[in-house]
């Protein structure tokens, strides 16, 4: 369905691009200025044209990132009282407060990493950083359920639409403080829709990442005496080799980032202290918990390693014997769930909606959508034009087709109307 983004869409998508609303912890050194409470107020504005209203607003509380789940560079960030404060969440509805199976929800981000794009639309195409992570999928949003309600009158009337405005959903925030607290306060529905690139194909899991920090903390040396010191350097290059080979995912689903090895800038010294990051991703939970218990016992095979390797070495003699005393494993990110699987009645509306499904083989990406794991009577889908890497999502020259925002807009409109359908054959709301 085409023309379903009118003239006030098109002008609203280019003001939030022209919007900096680039999460804190993407910024750097506080270069952008994030206009989160300016970009949130224009969008609802736009939203309260076609019937939504307000019914929350607000910066997260101090509570959402002092749980022991919250990454360490939230709670880390949280300690200056403007970093909650500049991030608020917003959430909308369309019709009164229903029970949850009658009821649509719709989350949507408008964070955005760093760097400003150029802003620009050319008449097919809109340029400028989140057009198509989220700030595209969200005013096409808009544009859907305006097209829903002038099919269907039921919308807003005999089903609820929310709609999640947050923050905190890049930058590695994994929307602790942003949509999991707003999933805890009960804006969900029977249905929730994920706003992130598809390529219009629904997609049921969600990965997670967990971000381990292996640190050196022993005592430096001049270079002309390298062996009265612990060179950090050789122990966590040693180590970045052995739980590379160890933890190889081979078949397993999730993927393993070897980053972050420093120890210092200069040749003429040795580094008694550094430190090397790990992140790695996985499917499930259960699957999580393992993944953690492997990094630990990979981590003491490679220091056993070392010491075998280096044991009687003059230069290195000292580090290997001294490893496992001065090597230490910190999680700076653990224990998020996986959202994994939907219901059979979910699959079966969206389809009939005419969308294709996201295929089993092709693995799944991180996003909000974690936090609906295990809240009871709710199906769970991520769904939205485009794809990240095609439509250089985080890159420079990211872009949003005008087409594929209509498709989506359109597909939005869909879901709303074959929903309206199933509580017309199901008066409570839930199919057999």
């Amino acid at each position: 369905m085409v023309g379903l983004l009118a003239e006030s869409d098109r002008k609203l998508l280019l003001s939030l691009l022209s919007t900096c609303t680039v999460g804190p912890l993407e910024a750097a050194s506080g270069a952008e200025q994030t206009r989160m409470w300016l970009a949130q107020d224009e969008y609802a504005r736009a939203a309260e044209a076609i019937g939504l209203r307000r019914v929350r607003h607000a910066s997260p509380p101090l509570a959402a990132v002092t749980r022991p789940d919250v990454p360490l560079t939230v709670r880390d960030a949280a300690r200056d009282p403007s970093f909650l404060s500049q991030q608020p969440s917003l959430v909308m509805r369309l019709g009164a407060a229903l029970p949850v199976e009658r009821t649509v929800m719709f989350n949507v981000h408008l964070d955005t990493v760093s760097g400003m794009e150029p802003v620009s639309f050319n008449g097919s195409r809109f340029t400028g950083r989140g057009a198509i992570d989220a700030k595209g999928p969200a005013v096409a949003l808009l544009s859907g359920i305006r097209a829903a309600l002038a099919r269907e009158s039921a919308v807003g009337r005999d089903i609820a639409v929310l709609v999640q405005v947050v923050s905190g959903e890049e930058g590695g925030a994994m929307g602790t403080f942003g949509t999991r607290p707003l999933v805890e306060s009960g804006f969900v529905g029977r249905l929730n829709v994920f706003c992130e690139p598809t390529g219009l194909r629904y997609l049921t899991r969600s990965t997670a990442a967990m971000t381990a920090c292996v640190r050196v903390d022993g005592e430096g040396a001049i270079d002309d005496r390298p062996d009265t010191g612990h060179n950090a350097t050789v122990l966590l290059g040693f180590l970045a080799q052995h739980l590379a080979a160890e933890l190889d995912p081979g078949s397993r689903p999730g993927r393993v980032c070897v980053a972050g090895l420093h120890t210092g800038d200069m040749h003429n010294r040795v580094y008694g202290s550094g430190r090397l990051l790990l992140n790695l991703s996985y499917a499930t939970s259960a699957e999580g918990v393992e993944l953690e218990q492997a990094v630990a016992g990979a981590l003491r095979g490679g220091l056993h390693a070392f010491t075998r390797r280096f044991a009687g070495s003059r230069e290195f003699g000292r580090t290997a014997a001294d490893c496992a005393d001065i090597t230490t494993l910190e999680w700076h990110k653990r224990g998020l769930p996986c959202l994994r699987g939907t219901e059979p009645w979910a699959a079966e509306l969206l389809e009939r909606s005419g969308l294709r499904r996201w295929p089993d083989d092709e693995p799944a990406f991180t996003c909000d959508a974690i936090w609906m794991d295990g809240v009871p009577g709710t199906a769970t889908a991520v769904l939205g034009p485009g794809s990240l890497d095609r439509n250089n999502a985080h890159a420079e020259g990211e872009f949003a087709e005008l087409a594929e925002l209509e498709e989506f807009a359109s597909a939005v409109a869909d879901v709303l109307v074959d929903f309206v359908k199933d509580c017309k054959d199901q008066p409570n709301g839930n199919r057999p």
